[in-house]
C-alpha cells in the first residue's frame, strides 16, 4: 500500500470520528431551543399563588383585622351624632396596624394607658370638632392606622378608627356593653396633638 494511500484513509478516518463525536455531543447552534431548567416553585396551571402570610396575631384587645377595620370606617355616616361624648373611660387600648397592612393582617402594635393617660387621649379625641362631610381633599402619604378602644368602669367599650394619614379620619365605630348602645360621636379629623399623642410607648 503506497503512503499517500495510508494518508487518505487514515484522513478519512479522521473526519468519521470527529462528526461522529460532535453528533453525540449535539448541536450547539443559537436557533436551538434552550435546555428546560428546574424551577424553585412547580406550579400547576390555573392555580393561584399563595398570598403571603398575614401580619400581626389577633389578641383580646385587638381581635380585629385591619378589612374589618376599614369596613366599620367606611360605614360611618358623617354629620351624625354627638358633637362631645359623655363616656368616661379608666383605660385604653390602642391597636397599631401598618401602613402597608391589608385583609386578614392584624394589628402589629399595641399598648395600653390607664387612668389620667386615658382620660387624657380621650379629651383630645373629644376636643377635635365634628366634621359634617367626609374630606375628599387627601393627601397620598402612607402611615399606621390605630384602633382606640375606650373602657369604662362598667366594662363598656368605645371604639375609634384614627388614621394618621390621608384624609386622616376619626370615626367612632363602635359602642358596646350592657346598656351601652346610643349615638355614637360624631366623625372628625385626628389632630395633630391627637397623632403626637398616639406613637406607642
Amino acid at each position: 500500500m503506497s503512503a499517500l494511500r495510508t494518508r487518505g484513509l487514515i484522513g478519512a478516518t479522521f473526519v468519521v470520528a470527529v462528526f461522529g463525536v460532535a453528533a453525540a455531543c449535539g448541536n450547539e447552534d443559537a436557533t436551538s431551543p434552550p435546555a428546560a431548567q428546574p424551577t424553585d416553585t412547580p406550579t400547576t396551571p390555573g392555580t393561584p399563588t399563595p398570598s403571603p402570610t398575614p401580619s400581626g396575631t389577633p389578641s383580646i384587645d385587638c381581635p380585629s383585622t385591619i378589612a374589618a377595620v376599614r369596613a366599620a370606617t367606611d360605614k360611618v355616616v358623617w354629620g351624625q351624632g354627638v358633637a362631645t361624648s359623655t363616656f368616661h373611660p379608666v383605660s385604653v387600648t390602642i391597636c397599631q396596624y401598618d401602613a402597608m397592612a391589608s385583609g386578614q393582617n392584624y394589628a402589629t402594635g399595641s399598648t395600653k394607658r390607664n387612668g389620667k393617660q386615658a382620660t387624657d387621649l380621650f379629651a383630645l379625641v373629644n376636643a377635635a370638632k365634628p366634621v359634617a362631610k367626609e374630606p375628599t381633599i387627601c393627601t397620598k402619604e402612607l402611615g399606621p392606622t390605630y384602633v382606640l378602644r375606650f373602657t369604662d368602669n362598667d366594662r363598656g367599650v368605645l371604639s375609634f378608627t384614627a388614621e394618621a394619614f390621608g384624609c386622616r379620619r376619626l370615626v367612632a365605630t363602635s359602642l358596646e356593653g350592657q346598656g351601652k348602645p346610643g349615638t355614637l360621636p360624631a366623625p372628625r379629623q385626628v389632630t395633630a396633638e391627637l397623632t403626637k399623642s398616639l406613637g406607642l410607648r
